[in-house]
């Protein structure tokens, strides 16, 4: 989760069923027909054997912007929840082993599909609104066993559908080829997850696929990153939205990355962390997906500008954040942020100055959850030897 503590998840529980009230004209029924953005979910309760299928609102035409994260900066919260609880989803159950068959590679169409694509579905009763959410995807509408489904045809992107029929290239590098030929970050994770890249395919939940894409992605671009001159200033950019205030501090290091998230609840403040050196990070970070989306977003610049850096970034999430959205927005707010004109500073204690100042933490309480400037003792060092 990129949000923690039983406290934390009660209240965000509680502010998802006032969302649910306020927004309480959700689709009730045996049938749905409409545009599927094209959206296609594989979730994970009951694993190995998940719940499959796609996800489409009761309206024809362009959808899209229901189910492309990468369209909603500047969208309030509000919104997005408006959008999301618009999008009905069906599923089937289905062993992770099975990629193959006809619901599954109608899914696989869909995924693959250039726009959005006309859909029917039936389902064994009416559907029902889904009263629990995670912070690594968007949440959704209603949902309905699926009875029967019907897909209309649509042209298929090219590119994924090149990589798709590939079943030599392996799944990083399927993943990678469609990065970088431009495919959206969201559209890669539905592939990943319905089963469309790799060797040895499988299903894969979408929150899992999400911080697979960005694990991958990132990962790529740091060891192109390692080969690069290191950056000569200490540069602090930030960027705020839908309650997430965060900051990042860039400072003449060999690669070095540390994410902080500190939440507020009631009197007291959460925090969580994780870092890492050259060599990455060998365990699931405390953090979660969260993590890997920051480092996305900063890998992607550092690329940009053919840098190497020291990394430190802040995330404070406020009130506002009433319901968790995705780790969507941990790169796109990053991946804004890093377009930002950065301040300078002299020294890596002015930048976390600069970095907190706009903060309701105090610097003093970031290094103290920190470890940043251990790190930085330690591997400066190490350097001598």
């Amino acid at each position: 989760m990129d949000v923690s503590g039983n406290a934390i998840r009660k209240g965000i529980e509680a502010n998802w069923h006032e969302y649910l009230s306020k927004y309480g004209n959700l689709f009730s029924s045996d049938q749905i027909q409409g545009s599927s953005p094209p959206s296609v979910f594989v979730g994970s309760y009951g694993y190995p054997k998940v719940g499959v299928g796609p996800m489409l609102p009761p309206v024809f035409g362009d959808t899209s912007i229901l189910d492309m994260p990468e369209k909603w900066l500047g969208k309030s919260l509000e919104e997005i929840v408006n959008f999301r609880l618009n999008l009905v989803r069906g599923i089937t159950k289905f062993p992770v082993n099975q990629t193959e068959g006809r619901m599954i590679e109608n899914l696989q169409e869909v995924a693959m599909s250039s726009g959005p694509i006309d859909s029917e579905l039936k389902f064994v009763k009416a559907t029902t609104p889904i009263t629990s959410i995670d912070s690594q995807s968007p949440p959704f509408g209603p949902i309905g066993e699926i009875k029967t489904a019907k897909f209309s045809p649509r042209t298929s992107n090219k590119t994924i559908e090149n990589v798709f029929y590939d079943t030599d290239l392996k799944a990083d590098s399927a993943v990678i080829k469609l990065y970088n030929s431009g495919i959206d970050i969201s559209t890669i994770q539905k592939c990943f997850s319905i089963g469309m890249v790799g060797k040895d395919r499988r299903l894969v939940p979408t929150k899992w696929s999400i911080t697979a894409t960005d694990d991958i992605i990132s990962k790529n671009l740091m060891q192109e990153i390692l080969d690069y001159n290191i950056i000569d200033s200490f540069d602090v950019f930030s960027f705020d939205h839908l309650g997430n205030f965060f900051a990042v501090i860039l400072f003449p290091h060999r690669w070095l990355f540390e994410m902080q998230e500190a939440w507020h609840d009631s009197d007291t403040i959460g925090f969580g962390s994780d870092h890492e050196d050259a060599k990455g990070i060998n365990h699931p970070p405390e953090i979660a997906g969260a993590y890997f989306a920051a480092k996305l977003g900063i890998t992607e610049y550092l690329s940009k500008i053919k840098k190497q850096s020291g990394v430190i970034v802040l995330r404070e999430i406020r009130s506002e954040y009433a319901v968790p959205v995705g780790v969507w927005q941990v790169r796109e707010g990053i991946r804004q942020a890093m377009h930002s004109i950065p301040q300078n500073a002299n020294s890596i204690d002015t930048a976390i100055q600069l970095a907190t100042k706009n903060m309701s933490i105090s610097k003093h309480e970031w290094l103290k959850h920190g470890i940043m400037l251990k790190l930085i003792k330690q591997k400066s060092i190490s350097d001598f030897f």
